[in-house]
């Protein structure tokens, strides 16, 4: 009996996925557990089992396709069923979601050929009501009917697929390198867009002292194999929980009418990868020892850049770390806040500079941070109280063990 694979869900916040790659094609024999196809979402990607054993008989949604949580992507079965109502019942699934009849998607494509070549695409009556209704350039259709006409089988399998949805930009100057924006690359930049424009961002900006925690980091890593020395992002990540511990008033979000100040301090450590950023989450940060946060730190990096992050490992975090004083180019900078979070916490470069102490002036190791709250959900005072007793902590560290 044939099998239906679907769009699975690969962690609880999961809405969508774009197919990547397909490692299978059709008419290859499948065994139940190996890899079918590498599926991408918002904040990972991931390669995704067979659920059954025999042949691939139909390759539903092309790579490159976004599709819903439960959208059929493939059909498993034996060589010559019949999958006909299979492919239907998954057509008529994904038109009943799109826009009610006359109401097409707002900003949805429409054909941009003149009247006289629009004229002479073959489109059945049923094809063009439907596409019209769905806010689809049918134009943009491959017709599968006698003489290459549209279907409404055609149009379906188009609103399952999303062809025809946007009007296509074109821009024919030469360029180095073309990069798609799609999964991933997509999927961050409109998750970017949509936080810029809905949160009342503040930044404060501030460079602290780095002497102490230079001195105590050396001290902790005396005689210790390389592999087991602590960090200075894993001391700074210690700061941060023990922080937010103390004053929570940035480890919130805005859920609805309300904003919640959350009881746990999960922390996301923001990781860049070849097809972009994930932020892969250490959970309760402020209960775990210095050494304990080191070594998750460094597994979650290490997984992040080879794609083996869970879903759920990225999920559930009440505030972003992203340190970019690596890269020795950045002092301050804006990130954006990663939603639902309230806040946002940017680590600059340390860099010697002078600096006045104690009536004197000396040169001292300074680091840029910058703190990106959601204005909304904390003010301006309360958020820079927060960012003083940060301050407090890093320039007297052993007060984070207290």
């Amino acid at each position: 009996m044939a099998t239906p694979i679907t769009m699975p869900k690969l962690g609880l916040s999961m809405k969508t996925g774009t197919i990547s790659k397909w490692l299978k094609n059709e008419g290859d024999k499948i065994k139940k557990g190996e890899f079918i196809v590498e599926i991408t979402t918002e904040k990972i990607k991931n390669k995704v089992e067979s659920k059954a054993e025999g042949v691939m008989l139909k390759i539903v949604a092309p790579e490159g396709t976004v599709l819903p949580v439960g959208a059929l992507i493939c059909v498993i079965g034996e060589t010559g069923e019949d999958i006909a109502s299979i492919i239907a019942d998954a057509a008529k699934n994904a038109a009943a979601a799109k826009p009610a009849a006359g109401k097409a998607a707002p900003g949805a494509a429409q054909p941009k050929m003149s009247a006289e070549k629009l004229a002479k695409i073959k489109i059945s009556p049923a094809a063009r009501k439907m596409a019209e209704e769905s806010g689809i350039d049918y134009t943009l259709i491959t017709g599968t009917g006698p003489e290459g006409r549209i279907t409404k089988e055609d149009v379906e399998k188009a609103i399952a697929e999303g062809v025809g949805s946007a009007a296509e930009e074109t821009d024919d100057r030469p360029a180095v390198k073309v990069i798609p924006y799609e999964g991933m690359r997509r999927a961050i930049g409109e998750n970017m867009a949509k936080s810029y424009s809905t949160n009342a961002r503040v930044t404060h900006h501030v460079k602290v002292d780095m002497t102490e925690i230079l001195a105590l980091r050396k001290k902790m890593n005396e005689g210790v194999a390389d592999k087991n020395k602590v960090s200075v992002t894993a001391i700074l990540t210690k700061a941060v929980a023990r922080a937010l511990e103390i004053n929570p008033c940035v480890n919130a979000s805005l859920v609805g009418n309300e904003i919640r100040i959350w009881q746990d301090i999960n922390l996301g450590m923001a990781v860049a990868i070849p097809d972009g950023l994930v932020v892969p989450v250490i959970r309760n940060a402020n209960t775990k020892r210095l050494s304990d946060i080191n070594r998750e730190i460094v597994d979650l990096a290490k997984r992040a850049r080879k794609n083996k992050l869970t879903l759920d490992e990225m999920s559930g975090g009440t505030l972003t770390i992203t340190n970019l004083g690596g890269y020795g180019s950045v002092d301050f900078f804006t990130p954006i806040i990663n939603p639902p979070e309230a806040a946002i916490l940017g680590i600059g470069r340390t860099k010697e500079e002078p600096a006045a102490v104690n009536g004197q002036i000396v040169v001292r190791p300074m680091m840029g941070i910058s703190l990106v709250f959601d204005h909304r959900i904390v003010d301006g005072a309360p958020a820079a109280e927060w960012l003083a007793l940060l301050i407090g902590l890093i320039e007297n560290p052993t007060r984070i063990f207290i």
